[in-house]
């Protein structure tokens, strides 16, 4: 089956690049064929579970904004970013008859918060355009065979092509279809990778997890991107350390923690206790571990810190806005404040402080903070059958400024939401994401060696890339005829 320009991978980036690619052959006046290739039995699986099934389809900050999100090489995404801005995103969307709204933080979501919404408008301009979107169709092999390419499926089914965009995916939640494919074909080019590793992922604290050896009963994750050899791609959720499968039982810490959502607090990552990263806004505690806005952005330093063999710690800073000095003072008054209620009359020193700390942060908090922070009360014994309980004011602030969690792992691409790594940006063209070692190939989305914070950027990286890439595939099979 000959067609003049194949996408494999229909998720984000891929459904772009065939449209872009359509698009661009139907405005020169060209019948040439773009075919749109889905191992899944439906495109865009993966935009399905993103921002929780809302879709956070894009950011709308400006370029001087937005790539201060972007972690890897922000210069190599520039021409793309201004060929299809947010705006143009916003755009787009509204007169493919999809409302948009724009949320605190500039992100941008269909009006129905339906991520659905967002694939099915796709599926509806690709399809408007001729484009033939080929589900359930696993690429196994590419021949490189001249000036055209030659694509093998699981099926026995052959496809050949002049012009080829690998929009394939990376690692992360492989249940979606993104199982690594594209690194091996980029690799069978000639193109090297950068090391690949999980990013907007959940930090595991130690003792957070029930340890895997009292867990050999659980069924242990299915290997991911099987179709490439260990050696090719070491940095495999099976085979990176400090990995820590989301599966395994939460410990008695983590269950006090799971479920709980902080808003406006401060995050500083430490590396070997060297202040490496400092953040503001909302963290959740999960059944993973720390995760939330802040949780994701310091996650990318903190996984290749880990994997590179430094020890790394995050600090909780439930009071950011108020110096240790007045946060002290402020909890020697509330102390003096529950100690002179009548109610508290008879009370023992242990439950005074359960109502003090009730006043410095929310209650379901409480037994974490004192279970992981026992130094704020201290036992004297004064004889055999005599103790007394006292309670560390200074201490209760100053750990309030520095709640300390001795990061043990991370999750893997298993439920990881990007892929940090991947093609080698220096061996593509950022003007036209041809690859320069093999003519006629294009590159776009998550394979690439980009990755940004979460809060719409991956997304919008996927559709301006995307965009770039099929509108510079048509191009050339415009000028070749």
């Amino acid at each position: 089956m000959y067609s003049d320009i194949i996408v494999i991978g229909a998720g984000a980036s891929g459904l772009m690049a065939a449209y872009s690619a359509a698009r661009t052959l139907v405005d020169a006046g060209s019948s040439a064929q773009v075919t749109l290739l889905e191992k899944m039995p439906r495109a865009g699986r993966k935009i399905m579970i993103t921002g929780k099934g809302r879709c956070n389809f894009c950011n709308v900050k400006d370029w001087n904004s937005f790539s201060s999100h972007i972690r890897s090489n922000p210069n190599f995404v520039k021409p793309s970013f201004f060929n299809f801005t947010p705006a143009n995103s916003l755009s787009f969307f509204e007169e493919m008859g999809m409302p948009v709204v724009v949320e605190r933080g500039d992100r941008a979501y269909p009006a129905s918060y339906r991520s659905a919404d967002v694939v099915d408008t796709f599926v509806r301009a690709c399809h408007g355009l001729g484009v033939k979107i080929e589900s359930e169709v696993e690429a196994k092999e590419i021949i490189f065979d001249g000036e055209r390419f030659a694509i093998s499926s699981a099926l026995a089914s052959n496809y050949t092509c002049d012009k080829l965009i690998i929009a394939t995916g990376g690692l992360s939640y492989p249940t979606t279809g993104s199982t690594g494919d594209g690194y091996a074909f980029a690799q069978t080019a000639g193109h090297s990778l950068t090391p690949l590793f999980p990013a907007l992922t959940a930090l595991v604290p130690k003792g957070y997890k029930v340890k895997p050896s009292a867990s050999a009963h659980l069924p242990q994750s299915s290997p991911q991107a099987a179709v490439l050899p260990e050696s090719t791609l070491p940095h495999e959720s099976a085979n990176l350390p400090h990995h820590i499968d989301r599966a395994l039982p939460l410990s008695g810490t983590g269950r006090m923690l799971c479920g709980i959502q902080l808003k406006n607090v401060a995050v500083h990552l430490l590396v070997d206790g060297v202040p490496a990263q400092s953040e503001f806004g909302d963290v959740d505690f999960t059944d993973g571990g720390i995760e939330g806005p802040v949780g994701f952005q310091i996650s990318r330093k903190a996984v290749k810190t880990l994997i590179n063999g430094s020890k790394v710690t995050v600090v909780l800073d439930l009071k950011p806005g108020v110096p240790l000095a007045e946060l002290s003072a402020r909890v020697k008054e509330l102390w003096q404040e529950v100690d002179r209620d009548k109610r508290s009359i008879g009370l023992r020193e242990k439950e005074k402080c359960r109502i003090l700390l009730g006043k410095l942060m929310p209650w379901d908090l409480i037994p974490a903070f004192r279970a992981m922070n026992p130094g704020i009360t201290t036992l004297e014994q004064r004889g055999r059958s005599d103790s007394k309980l006292w309670v560390n004011l200074p201490t209760i602030a100053k750990t309030l400024k520095e709640w300390k969690f001795e990061i043990e792992g991370f999750v893997g691409y298993e439920r990881a939401v990007i892929t940090a790594g991947g093609v080698n940006t220096g061996e593509v063209v950022a003007k036209t994401l041809e690859s320069k070692i093999r003519a006629g190939l294009y590159f776009c989305g998550e394979v690439l060696d980009m990755d940004a914070d979460t809060g719409g950027y991956n997304m919008h990286l996927a559709f301006c890339t995307g965009k770039l890439a099929g509108e510079s595939a048509a191009k050339a099979i415009c000028c070749r005829k």
